[in-house]
């Protein structure tokens, strides 16, 4: 009977311990996701009503709030929103390609200075990106790729970041065993990386692929240095230009309803690749 008892209180012991860890979990996802509830909530009250006020309920000028957005001559929306999705989109492939492939050399090839390369690489992760700004668009300058997405692109295959995650991520899940057997196969090193390694990696991909098309699309320190032409701009810029607006035209309802607008994108992408992330963060995280 004392084992019994004993075990009944173990076991109602873990389910209040359990109970509690949801409890904790469930508020913290609703601190969480309450900005996001203000920001749709907003984005469907007039101007006028936001200025009360704090409201819970959503109100009836989402349609209008759009239309006014569209209608803005000076904000082209469409056209800022297929910006920042080309420039988004291409440095998260090319992020997450090539930092994956620097990883797999840093990780499967014995070579002399190994480690110095890879000590050198995560240094280049302290330097922030605003030390190197102003040489960086002098540079561009001189190559003459200011108002062009090719600066905010192409750097991105240099990610300190997202190569020591992909680094990580190999080493807890990467035997090279595997390797070694698919060169006594006779395969080419780039076919072994291409069809062995980036399916092994598939769950690191799409970790490191939201986390860069995220800081890629709210980017707006750089685009804002580089384009200047209203056609190139991409979505921050626009909505620091609505912000910065003469306060009589101030229309803060048409501001959530933009940022609602470049929010869907995000989303869209977190959805689609958010079935890898906990497990990709789990497992890179294990010797991180």
């Amino acid at each position: 009977m004392a084992k019994q008892s004993k075990e009944r209180s173990l076991s109602e012991h873990m389910a209040a311990k359990k109970t509690v860890r949801y409890i904790v979990l469930i508020f913290l996802t609703i601190l969480c996701l309450f900005s996001f509830y203000i920001l749709i909530i907003n984005s469907t009250r007039a101007h006028y009503d936001i200025q009360k006020g704090f409201s819970m309920l959503p109100g009836t000028s989402f349609i209008k709030n759009f239309k006014s957005l569209m209608g803005n001559s000076n904000l082209p929306v469409i056209r800022g929103m297929i910006n920042s999705i080309i420039v988004s989109g291409g440095t998260c492939i090319l992020s997450t390609y090539f930092s994956a492939l620097t990883a797999y050399a840093i990780h499967a090839y014995d070579f002399k200075g190994r480690k110095l390369i890879f000590s050198f690489i995560l240094a280049i992760m302290m330097i922030p990106t605003q030390v190197t700004a102003l040489g960086f668009i002098s540079f561009m300058r001189k190559l003459n790729l200011l108002d062009n997405f090719i600066p905010l692109i192409i750097p991105a295959i240099a990610a300190p970041n997202v190569f020591f995650f992909m680094k990580q991520y190999m080493e807890s899940s990467l035997p090279l065993e595997i390797v070694e057997a698919s060169r006594i196969d006779g395969a080419a090193e780039f076919k072994t990386f291409n069809s062995i390694i980036i399916p092994i990696m598939k769950p690191a991909i799409a970790v490191q692929a939201i986390f860069t098309f995220v800081s890629a699309w709210n980017n707006y320190f750089t685009p804002n240095l580089l384009l200047s032409k209203r056609e190139m701009k991409t979505l921050p810029i626009l909505i620091a230009q609505l912000r910065s607006a003469d306060f009589l035209k101030f229309d803060v309802g048409q501001i959530y309803m933009m940022i609602f607008f470049s929010i869907v994108p995000v989303i869209i992408v977190y959805i689609a690749l958010s079935k890898n992330i906990i497990g990709g963060i789990a497992v890179g995280a294990v010797k991180g």
